[in-house]
């Protein structure tokens, strides 16, 4: 079994920054693409930022030049600096991964999300 555990989330001014983070455990051999996804209230989930295991990005046009995605492939960590935060930007943010597992099972992984709010 494999977890994502999401940190960092938190309560922010407009024009400020958060550092998510987000930690894949359990029996992993392999982490393919990993991203960021977050579900404002009344809203679908949207794609934020997404990294290969190449750290080839791509983000939202919402997002770009504000938000920058990293991972750190040692410690199976990912990570979503935040910037510039905008009101328009408070939503829960969910961590995904693409795993294959010890067992050589291809897995869809979600963490359980962590709440950004900016308040204006």
């Amino acid at each position: 079994q494999v977890q994502l555990v999401e940190s960092g989330g938190g309560l922010v001014q407009a024009g400020g920054s958060l550092r998510l983070s987000c930690a894949a455990s359990g029996s992993i051999f392999k982490i393919n693409a990993m991203g960021w996804y977050r579900q404002a209230p009344g809203k679908q989930r949207e794609l934020v930022a997404a990294i290969t295991s190449g750290v080839s990005t791509n983000y939202a046009d919402s997002v770009k030049g504000r938000f920058t995605i990293s991972r750190d492939n040692a410690k199976n960590t990912l990570f979503l600096q935040m910037n510039s935060l905008k009101p328009g930007d408070t939503a829960v943010y969910f961590c995904n991964a693409d795993v294959l597992s010890g067992n050589a099972r291809y897995l869809q992984v979600w963490g359980q999300g962590t709440l950004v709010t900016v308040s204006s």
